[in-house]
């Protein structure tokens, strides 16, 4: 039997999660790092001292031993890591020299890569006779061609990084991989992860052809805290009255659902009662119907959809309302099995497949990285 413990870490959390042989054995998160952290593991929440990433880390590997879990019994442990940038396409062993290229992705993801990197060094420091593997969220998108992932900037401008990357990819990875093994993968898949980030992907053939967002996770879709698409005028003239610093906090943190009905959870919205939130709600449904579009013509036409993600998975009404926006592709919603979370969610009379696919990122991550070990074996 071989243990992986999974990795997910963010600028002031993380996520864990022990996977033996594909099975999920345990799991919990560590929130708040550096002020009120608190632990929580096995159904409990408690305070816990992790005023750094690698504190943070310790708490886990403690949690995890008093659970049967202790650093011999781990085969290995797995992270994600947002950006891969061009040299990263697919899942590989950490050395050095990877190290190395993750810090210089940093510039592409300053929010991301910085937390992915303290929780890797704490966990080598804590353990450094256990194997790391790592996953990378664009490396699904790699394959995209250029005309997909070019910006109409001079080669010099691109020669900086900047161009289409697309974020969200070991979730559309694991995705298409549970789609798959169901035995009904169609030839044009659009796949709606929709959370507190949100984007859509067209997978055509089992691969990646165009997805939402680009250079960073703020375009596109309608998000929890970020604007999505907006003009780089628009952008430039933020920078210019209020500087980079506060530009950037109001696009990225200030923005999308929080700004439009002033709160940045979905279903806080939907219990809200004013007209700001539920404008915001349908600016959210009204974005991801017309990205749809663009998504559905890069594939030459739509065979299913499939929601996953927070927002994808429970807010039904959301579902019934993007599915409505579809309907021009010949989309039929069963409202009944939509309203109970059901799987399949399409009618019988439909053109396309609809279905309801939960998030299994922790899953895939393990699974990349078994699929390395035994590639090197």
């Amino acid at each position: 039997m071989r243990k992986i413990l999974v990795v997910n870490a963010g600028s002031s959390s993380v996520k864990f999660a022990v996977f033996a042989d594909g099975v999920e054995q345990a799991a919990g998160a560590v929130s708040e790092i550096g002020g009120a952290a608190q632990l929580k593991f096995a159904g409990q929440k408690r305070p816990v001292a992790a005023p750094d990433h690698r504190a943070a880390v310790a708490a886990c590997l403690g949690a995890l031993a008093q659970a049967g879990h202790d650093l011999t019994s781990l085969t290995a442990a797995a992270h994600r890591v947002v950006h891969g940038g061009t040299a990263f396409v697919a899942p590989c062993q950490i050395d050095d020299a990877v190290l190395a290229g993750i810090e210089a992705c940093v510039p592409l993801a300053p929010l991301h890569n910085p937390g992915n990197l303290a929780a890797i060094r704490a966990l080598a420091a804590l353990a450094p006779d256990l194997p790391q593997f790592v996953s990378f969220d664009t490396a699904f998108h790699a394959g995209q061609p250029q005309v997909a992932t070019r910006y109409a900037v001079p080669d010099a401008v691109t020669a900086l990084g900047i161009r289409r990357y697309g974020f969200h990819g070991i979730s559309y990875a694991s995705l298409t991989r549970t789609i798959a093994a169901k035995g009904r993968l169609p030839r044009r898949l659009l796949a709606l992860h929709l959370g507190n980030g949100a984007s859509l992907c067209a997978i055509l053939d089992g691969k990646s052809v165009a997805t939402t967002m680009g250079y960073s996770p703020l375009e596109g879709l309608t998000m929890g805290t970020r604007s999505g698409s907006i003009d780089g005028n628009a952008v430039l003239r933020l920078a210019e009255l209020y500087g980079i610093e506060d530009a950037s906090r109001i696009l990225n943190k200030q923005s999308g659902l929080l700004g439009l009905g002033g709160a940045s959870d979905m279903h806080e919205l939907g219990q809200m009662d004013t007209e700001q939130a539920r404008f915001a709600r349908a600016h959210f449904a009204y974005w991801a119907v017309r990205h749809a579009g663009s998504m559905i013509a890069a594939m030459g036409g739509i065979d299913a959809l499939a929601f996953t993600g927070g927002i994808g998975e429970n807010d039904a009404d959301m579902r019934g309302d993007i599915m409505a926006g579809l309907g021009f592709t010949g989309l039929i919603a069963d409202a009944a099995a939509n309203a109970t979370g059901a799987e399949i969610i399409h009618d019988s009379k439909s053109l396309l497949g609809a279905w309801v696919i939960p998030a299994a990122e922790e899953a895939w991550i393990a699974a990349e990285a078994l699929a390395v070990m035994d590639k090197g074996a």
